[in-house]
């Protein structure tokens, strides 16, 4: 005898979500009169203790059996619940099917069997991986990781430099990061390009040797300060004149707040948060985005987990990707809703009242000093007069709190110049 399934249609829910706490049971088909006198009146129940009495003690002893039996089983199964589950992977190691060359690209056309290789395009590397057409996957990877990797292969290390230059500068010396064809585009600085490309692969492949190398250059260094006649000439800085201001990453932006607020966990490795609750509808999984509390939930963005559709509201504003598609090259837009996300969202406010008592702790009670100390944590420098000025007049009127989630929408704030 079944309890608690609906009857309808085979699809949606059709499980009782509840307890049943009374239930009627007759040994034959009832009238609409005694349907309805069931439905409606309380009729005759038996308690559990009225049930028990006419039961045979051969019966009570097995009853009472199953019942240990059942504790028994649901304590074991709350261990089991309560245990993270472990996980094992296993791989089907398949022999790869013949690949054929297809008349007129009709897969319905095959001609003569081709072994697996890398492009004769590119210069100084020979695309012969040296495999025969029925040669193991595991072979094909070997091979085809050796190929790529190549100190012969300049594509590989231009596209590396191109990436690193990209970050840093927040454009590539050739803009398309992921097309280095015909339909990307041009390099402006191709010599630069290959005479960086050469110093990774003379230091062993090393990206902290590149990154120190782009770091102490002249080009990164230089001020960002705008000058109007070059400005004229080259206004998308190809020429890189002076250091394009950059907006800092979304992931940096929360970052960020953690830091100067106090809140940051900055705890190395181990297992990620997770800011959204995760639930099924209809054989779909989908992702509510939170908001939780709590110092495990501080942590670095990058131990954030990533949910395709569960996008973080501050995080997807300032254009941080969707995870399920591949972004080289990410947008930099300016929309009011970036305002309104770092003035109204529960994150930013709770982490601007940890900012003001912050500053409290450390200075006191004192406008001056809390103003000074709020633009030494925010922008590691001394307030101008002008800004003390205002800063502690806008803090008289609106209070502390008010006052950091104004520095913290700053362009200053938000911006590497």
């Amino acid at each position: 005898m079944l309890f608690g399934l609906r009857h309808g249609s085979p699809a949606g829910n059709r499980l009782l979500k509840g307890l049943i706490t009374k239930a009627r049971l007759y040994d034959r088909a009832l009238t609409a009169a005694e349907i309805q006198e069931s439905a409606t009146g309380e009729g005759t129940f038996f308690s559990e203790a009225e049930l028990l009495a006419v039961l045979s003690p051969v019966e009570q002893a097995k009853r009472n059996t199953l019942q240990r039996e059942r504790t028994e089983l649901q304590s074991r199964m709350k261990q089991l619940q309560s245990v993270e589950p472990k996980k094992a992977y296993a791989a089907l190691s398949r022999k790869p099917p013949e690949m054929h060359l297809l008349k007129r690209g009709s897969v319905t056309a095959p001609a003569g069997i081709v072994s697996p290789g890398g492009l004769q395009a590119i210069q100084g590397v020979d695309g012969d991986l040296g495999l025969a057409a029925d040669s193991s996957d595991h072979d094909r990877r070997i091979r085809f990781a050796d190929w790529v990797t190549s100190a012969k292969n300049p594509l590989f290390a231009r596209v590396i430099v191109n990436r690193v230059w990209h970050y840093h500068f927040g454009r590539g010396l050739v803009n398309t990061p992921n097309d280095f064809g015909f339909n990307g585009g041009d390099c402006s600085h191709p010599e630069l390009l290959d005479w960086l490309a050469r110093q990774l692969i003379q230091k062993n492949w090393s990206l902290k040797s590149l990154h120190r190398l782009i770091l102490l250059s002249a080009a990164y260094q230089q001020s960002a300060q705008l000058d109007l006649d070059a400005l004229s000439v080259d206004a998308d800085n190809q020429w890189l004149w002076r250091k394009s201001p950059q907006r800092i990453e979304a992931e940096s932006i929360r970052d960020s707040i953690l830091k100067v607020s106090g809140q940051l966990n900055a705890q190395v490795g181990g297992r990620g948060y997770q800011d959204v609750k995760s639930y099924f509808f209809k054989g779909t999984q989908f992702y509510e985005p939170l908001d939780p509390v709590g110092r495990e939930f501080n942590r670095r963005s990058i131990y954030r987990f990533s949910a395709r559709g569960g996008r973080h509201p501050l995080l997807e504003t300032f254009d941080c990707p969707d995870p399920s598609t591949t972004t080289p090259d990410r947008a930099s837009t300016t929309t009011p809703l970036q305002a309104l996300s770092l003035m109204n969202t529960s994150f930013v406010l709770r982490m601007s009242d940890h900012l003001a008592e912050r500053i409290q702790q450390r200075v006191g009670t004192g406008q001056e000093k809390q103003v000074e100390e709020l633009f030494l944590l925010a922008y590691q420098r001394q307030p101008q007069p002008a800004e003390l000025s205002t800063a502690c007049e806008f803090c008289e009127q609106h209070g502390l709190s008010a006052l950091c989630r104004v520095i913290l929408n700053s362009n200053e704030f938000l911006y590497v110049n």
